[in-house]
């Protein structure tokens, strides 16, 4: 499938003309939000706990202006693929624009336009005009938002890339949510680029114990530079957070201590690269940020690196490694269940999460997401 995601990465310039937004519109918008505080209390802003959207179709609370549109929330992390997927999905490509729509690559015989056939596997009428049978919007917040509000009926699906029993742990039951996984994050570490050149090239797990304990301080207890060490990283609420937290230190309440945090991913990674002493985790698809290097983690004796074939980030083995998820509450509909077979399809795997830095679902786990849908009744 490489050929594919290669093909779909040149063709990116006709689709951010032909679809309303795309990942660079999602970078734009979380730089203009709010996202840093103050020292070492891990405690968001309330400029953090809004949602942006910027789909066509949504408010900023990330609902619909429509009544029939299907909404989406949550995760900085998860939004690329989400975003990217209404991009698709609102755009509505017909079937002879087999750039943008190849259904005949992966054994999808239709003369549909695109949305017209996921809908339509569940029975949705395809619009006159060329507009897909009901709008995709995609709010831009962070985990913990994301699955409130789909709890609370305000989004369809909530987007999240921690656990929900991370993200609402004092709840009794979580029965009622429904866990749908449309991909997989290698987290990374990451350093200023100034770090990297003056040799940083790997720590060990104690050490980022270390560091986020507050117990390594200089640069050079790490053989670089004799300089302060600016550890950075999200809010709570944050599944970036809680999964990191939770992979490091095996509790996902523990506390860390931090010089500044940051609500988005993108201006988590705009920090990093505007500082020459940082470092931080990061969701796998801010990776390629001009300023900012990834540096590889010796875990029990392995050490895990970026673009390694043997033990890469993509590795099942490598311990910040996490699930992306989109939950949706008390059942799936047959609306969120279109788009969500759009997305774990190959096709949508390949689209949406690939050229988006992250790992597709192995087969076994994608027929397993794909189970949890409603069977199509076409």
């Amino acid at each position: 499938m490489a050929d594919k995601t290669q093909r779909f990465a040149d063709v990116v310039s006709r689709r951010t003309f032909i679809a309303t937004t795309g990942v660079a519109g999602a970078t734009a918008v979380a730089g203009c939000m709010g996202g840093s505080g103050g020292e070492s209390t891990d405690e968001p802003d309330g400029a953090d706990d809004g949602e942006s959207t910027t789909t066509q179709g949504g408010n900023d609370d990330g609902e619909s202006t429509e009544s029939g549109a299907l909404t989406s929330g949550g995760s900085s992390t998860v939004y690329p693929i989400m975003n990217t997927a209404a991009s698709y999905w609102n755009a509505n490509r017909p079937a002879d624009d087999t750039e943008y729509w190849p259904h005949g690559e992966y054994g999808i015989d239709t003369d549909q336009n695109l949305a017209d056939y996921w809908g339509g596997l569940y029975g949705f009428e395809a619009s006159e005009g060329g507009d897909p049978p009901f709008q995709f919007t995609v709010g831009l917040s962070h985990s913990g938002t994301g699955v409130e509000k789909v709890m609370k009926g305000q989004h369809d699906l909530g987007n999240s890339s921690g656990r929900v029993e991370d993200e609402l742990p004092d709840r009794d039951s979580y029965d009622d949510f429904v866990d749908h996984v449309v991909g997989v994050d290698g987290q990374p570490l990451v350093v200023s680029e100034e770090i990297a050149e003056a040799g940083v090239s790997k720590i060990t797990g104690d050490e980022l114990k270390g560091l986020y304990k507050g117990r390594i301080t200089n640069w050079s207890e790490l053989g670089g530079p004799d300089k302060e060490i600016q550890v950075l990283g999200r809010v709570k609420g944050s599944g970036t957070r809680t999964s990191f937290v939770a992979n490091v230190f095996g509790n996902p309440e523990e506390d860390t201590q931090v010089a500044n945090r940051f609500g988005q991913n993108q201006r988590l990674a705009q920090a990093i690269a505007q500082a020459d002493n940082a470092i931080s985790y990061l969701a796998l698809a801010f990776i390629d940020t001009d300023g900012v290097a990834p540096i590889a983690l010796e875990w029990e004796g392995t050490t895990y690196a970026y673009q390694d074939d043997q033990n890469g980030l993509d590795s099942t083995a490598y311990p910040l490694s996490r699930d992306l998820h989109a939950y949706t509450w008390q059942g799936t509909s047959e609306k969120e269940a279109a788009v969500l077979r759009m997305v774990l399809s190959d096709f949508g795997q390949d689209t949406f999460v690939k050229p988006n830095n992250y790992f597709a679902l192995g087969k076994r786990r994608q027929e397993e997401q794909l189970a949890k849908l409603p069977e199509p009744s076409n």
